[in-house]
Formats: C-alpha cells, sequence, structure tokens
C-alpha cells in the first residue's frame, strides 16, 4: 500500500459509510461508457454519454456496461441509482485498494480484482483494480482507465465465435475473469526470464545493479502474490455458492479459472524462493570475490614484510656496518631480497594458497 492511498483513506475519516470519495490515481481523464448488447443472433456496440441513457436489454439477450475510469464519483452515483446498486458496493469501486473479493447481494453479484502488466523496469508491474457487478442478464465492469485485457472478449462477442453469445451473463464474467488470469502467465513467464538473467549475472558478474534487480523483482512478487492469493478464495465462493445467477454448467469453467489461480501461486511461490537463491548465491558471490582480494592483498603484504625489515635495517644510520663500504653490497641485498620474495611465492604455491 503506498502513502498515497493511506492519506486518501483519511479523507474519510468520520465520514457515514457509503461516502463516495476515489482513493488511488486518476489514470484517465475522461470517463467513457461502452455498451454491449447481444443474444445468440446479433451484438450491438455502442457508445452511451451517461448512465441515465442506459437501457437492459429482455432476457434472453445480455447488456455488458464497460465503464473506463472511476474518478468521477458522480458517475459512479448515477450508476449505483440507475441499477439500485448497494451503496458500500459503490465506495468499494471508487477504493483502487480493495483486496480480491466476492459479495454476493440479493440480486446481483460484486466481484473485484487485479489486472496485473508488465511495466518498464524501473517501475515495476502495473496493477489496476477492476470491478464487476453480475446481474441476472447484465454485466457492469468497472476499470481505472482504458487499457485492459478484454479485447479478445470484444473480439468473440463481435465475432460470434465459441459459446460466449450463446450463454448469459454468468458465462461472460468467467470470460472476463479468465481473461484476467491468462494475463499473470505472461506476467510470471517475463518475470522468469528475468530471474535467468540474474542467476547468470550474479555468477558471471555480480554488480551492486544486479542486487537492485534482485530486490525489485522480490517487490513485484510480493505485490502480484497480494494481488492474486485472495482471487483463490473468491473463485471458490463462486463453486460453493448455490445462487441462481451463475449456472451449474458454467461453474465447471470457473473451476477451471480456479485451477488456472492455484498454478499461478504455485508459480510465483517457486519464483519466490529461486529470487531468495539468487540473493544468496550473490552474496556468496561477492563475498567470495572479497576473500579473493583480501587474500592477494594479504600475500602481498607477506611477501613485503621481509623486504621492508631488510630495508629497515639498511636504513639505519650507523656508521660501521660492513656491508656499506662494500661496492657489492647494495646489488647483494637486492639479489637477497628478491631470493626471499621468491621463495615464499614458491612456499605459498606449494601450499595451495596461490
Amino acid at each position: 500500500m503506498s502513502i498515497k492511498s493511506i492519506s486518501g483513506r483519511s479523507k474519510k475519516s468520520g465520514l457515514p459509510p457509503g461516502t463516495l470519495i476515489h482513493i488511488g490515481e486518476k489514470k484517465t481523464g475522461t470517463v467513457t461508457i461502452a455498451l454491449f448488447e447481444y443474444d445468440a443472433s446479433h451484438c450491438r456496440e455502442s457508445q452511451v454519454p451517461s448512465p441515465e441513457n442506459l437501457t437492459v436489454a429482455a432476457e434472453p439477450a445480455v447488456t455488458w456496461v464497460d465503464v473506463r475510469g472511476i474518478h468521477q464519483v458522480d458517475v459512479i452515483e448515477a450508476f449505483g441509482k440507475r441499477f439500485n446498486l448497494h451503496p458500500l458496493l459503490l465506495e468499494d469501486i471508487v477504493n483502487t485498494e480493495q483486496r480480491p473479493k466476492l459479495d454476493e447481494y440479493d440480486s446481483y453479484w460484486y466481484l473485484v480484482l487485479k489486472m496485473v502488466y508488465a511495466g518498464d523496469r524501473s517501475k515495476g508491474l502495473v496493477i489496476e483494480q477492476v470491478s464487476f457487478i453480475l446481474g441476472s442478464n447484465f454485466m457492469l465492469s468497472f476499470q481505472e482507465n482504458g487499457r485492459d485485457v478484454f479485447t479478445p472478449v470484444r473480439d468473440r462477442l463481435r465475432s460470434g465465435k465459441g459459446r460466449i453469445r450463446q450463454s448469459g451473463s454468468d458465462y461472460l464474467l468467467y470470460a472476463l475473469v479468465d481473461a484476467v488470469v491468462d494475463e499473470y502467465f505472461g506476467v510470471l513467464e517475463a518475470m522468469g526470464e528475468r530471474l535467468e538473467s540474474l542467476q547468470d549475472a550474479v555468477v558471471t558478474n555480480p554488480q551492486p545493479a544486479t542486487l537492485n534487480d534482485i530486490h525489485l523483482l522480490r517487490r513485484e512478487l510480493l505485490v502480484l502474490r497480494k494481488a492474486v492469493w485472495p482471487l483463490r478464495e473468491a473463485l471458490a465462493k463462486v463453486e460453493r455458492s448455490e445462487s441462481p445467477l451463475v449456472r451449474a454448467a458454467t461453474k465447471v469453467f470457473f473451476r477451471d479459472v480456479y485451477d488456472h489461480v492455484i498454478q499461478v501461486i504455485d508459480t510465483i511461490e517457486t519464483l519466490r524462493e529461486m529470487v531468495t537463491g539468487v540473493l544468496d548465491i550473490y552474496l556468496s558471490s561477492t563475498t567470495y570475490r572479497l576473500n579473493e582480494v583480501i587474500k592477494v592483498l594479504t600475500i602481498i603484504t607477506t611477501i613485503f614484510m621481509p623486504l621492508t625489515f631488510i630495508v629497515g635495517v639498511y636504513g639505519m644510520n650507523f656508521e660501521f656496518m660492513p656491508e656499506l663500504h662494500s661496492k657489492w653490497g647494495y646489488p647483494l641485498v637486492l639479489v637477497g631480497m628478491a631470493a626471499v620474495a621468491i621463495g615464499m611465492l614458491v612456499f605459498f604455491k606449494r601450499k595451495k594458497w596461490l
């Protein structure tokens, strides 16, 4: 949770429940409302200027209203009046720090989850909240901005491929949730490739920048875990529910999405363990390199200690030293110093210290 979100929550102190205050970043300038009305034979797509202009098609047709932008609370309030939505539900929509969950109301469901994208390396993951309201023959989706992963679902609606147009709003909810979960696998694949690069870097040439990349990847995995882990509980609640909003035939597909979420969670945990291992390898590599440097410096110091002693002895200003008046004294001392250094190097080699 960011500091901005904490400060945004403080604005609600003392206000009654259901007061709408947008908490989060404003990620789009204008709010757009896209309308899809479809059944087995046709699909009509249009843009709606305001919630007051919305009409819900009669069954068996399905109406999908996709709202992009949640920072204008008056628009969200208008949706609440148009579809008779609970004030606490509207409050959750405009709060982008929601934990993934499923709330069941009398005539509709509210599901909130996180859409995740692999963003810029310096900024890390991009996480946006999306809220779904499932009715008997309508679906409302609220996104933070216009970037989403629902394009394949829209294409299937337009082309009539698959069973989406022959099914109800519950199958549409499944298709949208499945599109979000499928994007998790792409994010994890990119993280796995980054982890492989980090593994090679920590072994061959560990640098301070490598440590920064390791910590960034750890933070991203933690954020992704917080976004995915509660979704497992929400999807399990769908399967256990006895509400007529989701038919038994559709629960089979939700069970498949649940299995995918379990796979995502397992992959996240595996990557987290591998990142911890890479961090340990990095610390071991840097410690080994430091020990090697210290060993070399210690050997150099050890070799020069006797040489320094010899130089110190002959640097004393005594008048009566036998070597001072010998013309071979200086070269003999140099030869002796070289012999001492070579002898120590040979000794270190035999001890396998070099």
